[in-house]
């Protein structure tokens, strides 16, 4: 029979666990249902060394690298599980990035100028250039965790190698995840949503529409502080269709009072 007794050994095994990367594979295999209890058996640390390639991203600034005598440094590398951006800004210039997908209207209003420069006063640099190609391509991704390229419907190679193989089968949330925020894994939505632990099941693969006020509240709330470089305001943002952008760049007016009192 269950009871608190079992629950605190189950706990302190889950805890032992998860010191182990290998685990961390085994407690997304069920993605809807273990989100939230993989939190509880990690930490932000052991998920980042993980996901994160040990090469610094952005443009190498050492000396040498640039001006002609040392090569630059590619902005695109494959670590073994996939390609990586390791320079937006200069992948963005190549031909490697999809064009923006002008003859969608949704994607056309969000690859205008604006509204980067508008993603770039609330974001840092890296983390906006990415949302701005995510939300202005298609089927165009970059991971805005791991920096993964990829295109919506690929089969993506595990990011946490254990050995093991992971089922065939590919959750509706998760493919809903990665046309709304562009995060390509469980592992990677994790990251980002560590700053609200309570939060991840009920806004993995979820937009504004389907989340409830406890959802939101949780959200807006003050966070545990990790620190994520911008991925959990990507996280919210993205909830939204607009990105929020009203709401973060003219917080005086009252963008839910309706057209009829702004036009008073």
């Amino acid at each position: 029979m269950p009871g608190p007794c079992n629950l605190k050994k189950r706990k302190k095994l889950q805890v032992k666990k998860g010191r182990k990367c290998s685990s961390v594979h085994t407690a997304l295999d069920d993605e809807h249902a273990n989100l939230a209890s993989a939190v509880d058996i990690s930490t932000y640390d052991i998920l980042a060394s993980s996901v994160m390639p040990e090469e610094n991203y952005g443009p190498r600034e050492e000396e040498g690298y640039g001006d002609g005598i040392v090569p630059q440094m590619p902005y695109i590398h494959d670590p073994g599980n996939g390609p990586r951006v390791r320079d937006t800004r200069a992948f963005l210039s190549s031909f490697f990035a999809q064009p923006p997908t002008l003859d969608d209207p949704l994607c056309a209003e969000f690859a205008q100028d604006e509204v980067l420069q508008m993603l770039c006063t609330v974001l840092p640099d890296e983390t906006a250039l990415i949302l701005w190609y995510n939300k202005s391509r298609a089927t165009g991704r970059i991971c805005p965790a791991c920096r993964r390229l990829y295109c919506l419907g690929d089969v993506l190679p595990d990011l946490i190698e254990d050995g093991l193989k992971s089922p065939p089968q590919r959750s509706p949330l998760l493919t809903s995840e990665q046309k709304i925020s562009g995060l390509c894994s469980p592992v990677c939505f994790i990251l980002a949503s560590f700053e609200y632990p309570g939060a991840i099941k009920t806004t993995w693969g979820r937009i504004a529409e389907d989340m409830d006020d406890y959802t939101w509240q949780l959200l807006n709330g003050p966070g545990q502080g990790s620190g994520d470089m911008g991925l959990s305001l990507l996280l919210k943002m993205t909830r939204l269709d607009d990105l929020g952008l009203g709401q973060l760049c003219l917080p005086e007016v009252d963008f839910d009072s309706g057209w009829e009192e702004l036009q008073a």
